[in-house]
């Protein structure tokens, strides 16, 4: 799958094509599913394994096996829906990451945090298991205790102890931002991603929105038809990725959709946008059909499919690696964006919009690490009117809409004190509009605006 491996919403990292087949006798018929469809190093002889487990550790750490329960509870985290603890998870060298931690979720009751890592749980140690062995830990039956260790991104350690609990996940967000833009939110690749997206889009462009950031941070993945569909969303994404299979190489074609998004779209990735979202993301940079903004994603480029076995119980196997369609590679070094970010990417693909739409504007050197409490003094080559219509200035939080300001002229100087204090770590845009006029009545001949970060 991908963004979410489940247990509580912990999602492991993986794609998933699923195609389903029935055979005969689940040990023998597990191995002549491995011999027929595995794709990738076999770390011993599959022939003397005495069980299915020991012959998935064999494997890739993305294949594994599921019980009838389990793929049940698998299903139910790539549609975002669960009983556990409410985060999103990824496996690490120190153990289980959280990188999301879901409103409504015992989790984020309990006070934990997207960076913290699970070490132990119910006293057993993380980083030998997998992540479908250490998510089967953490998920449970309703209103069950689960006590989990975590080690904390300054290298303090803590226990918790958390009752598990029924919730879900929206898997699409959306909202206006400042200029007419559309932002879009996917949390997983379900099976209704390309009905829910369509919706946004047209929902969005019913309330103004002109261009769009669509954002596929920290998704893990889910069903690779989703990303197929998703990415035919898109203008010139002809093809969806390419494959490398037992059977040979091939290129597979998106699925053109009814809705789609301009051509000045832009793509939000980082280091936990995985799978679905890397073949999303890869698709578009190689075809030039969306901007792509962020950090470098996780590298995950194998596929999984899944495999029925007689007593309904399944396989997860990696059954080939995907590429990008211009042969882009993708395992193990990740997508690259075409601009990368040290922040949030939502904040630089804001201001690009908005930046893009000041057609008569000038952009003057950027202000850093601002103090919350921080007033702006603009000075100009005249003497301003007493009385400037507000509407002319715009302070705008990035990711969001208008800050509210009050504004004082002394001169030429014109000073833009916000109503209440910024906010730390959040970055905005200062814009000065045209209309601003000096003390003799004439108009700016350019509008101007500016970058700020706080501290």
């Amino acid at each position: 799958m991908i963004k979410k491996h489940l247990s509580a919403l912990l999602f492991s990292i993986l794609c998933l094509t699923i195609p389903f087949t029935v055979l005969a006798a689940p040990l023998e018929e597990a191995k002549q599913i491995v011999k027929e469809n595995y794709v990738g190093t076999i770390n011993g002889d599959i022939n003397r394994a005495t069980s299915i487990e020991q012959l998935m550790n064999m494997l890739d750490p993305y294949s594994t096996y599921f019980t009838v329960e389990e793929f049940e509870e698998f299903i139910n985290g790539v549609e975002l829906t669960s009983v556990g603890i409410g985060v999103v998870i990824e496996k690490v060298e120190k153990g289980i990451l959280i990188t999301e931690v879901i409103e409504g979720g015992s989790a984020k009751s309990a006070g934990l945090k997207v960076g913290d890592i699970i070490t132990e749980v119910d006293g057993v140690s993380t980083p030998p298991l997998t992540i479908d062995q250490a998510s089967s830990r953490i998920k449970g039956a309703e209103k069950t205790t689960v006590s989990l260790t975590l080690l904390r991104e300054d290298g303090t350690t803590l226990k918790k102890n958390l009752t598990r609990k029924a919730f879900s996940m929206p898997n699409v967000e959306t909202k206006i931002l400042y200029g007419n833009t559309g932002y879009i939110s996917l949390n997983s690749f379900s099976n209704d991603t390309a009905s829910l997206v369509t919706k946004a889009i047209r929902d969005l462009k019913n309330k103004g929105a002109k261009t769009f950031i669509f954002d596929l941070q920290n998704n893990g993945g889910g069903y690779v038809t989703a990303a197929e569909q998703l990415i035919g969303m898109f203008p010139h994404a002809i093809y969806a990725y390419k494959i490398t299979e037992a059977t040979g190489t091939s290129n597979v074609r998106s699925i053109k959709q009814s809705s789609t998004f301009p051509a000045d779209t832009k793509l939000l990735i980082n280091k936990f946008s995985a799978s679905s979202s890397e073949m999303t993301a890869a698709a578009l940079l190689d075809q030039k059909s969306a901007i792509l903004y962020g950090q470098t994603t996780y590298g995950k480029g194998s596929m999984q499919g899944f495999y029925e076995l007689e007593d309904g119980s399944f396989l997860k196997l990696t059954v080939g690696h995907f590429y990008g369609p211009n042969g882009t590679k993708i395992n193990e070094v990740g997508v690259k964006p075409n601009i990368q970010t040290v922040s949030n990417p939502l904040f630089k693909a804001h201001y690009d919009t908005i930046a893009s739409n000041l057609n008569n504007y000038k952009e003057i050197t950027s202000l850093k690490n601002v103090p919350l409490n921080k007033t702006f003094k603009i000075n100009f080559s005249d003497n301003l009117a007493k009385s400037i219509d507000t509407t002319s200035i715009d302070l705008v939080e990035l990711g969001g809409n208008i800050v509210e300001t009050s504004y004082k002229v002394s001169g030429r100087q014109l000073l833009v004190t916000p109503k209440n204090e910024l906010t730390a770590g959040k970055e905005y845009a200062l814009i000065i509009h045209p209309k601003v006029k000096g003390e003799k009545g004439n108009k700016l001949k350019t509008g101007i605006y500016l970058h700020v970060t706080t501290k």
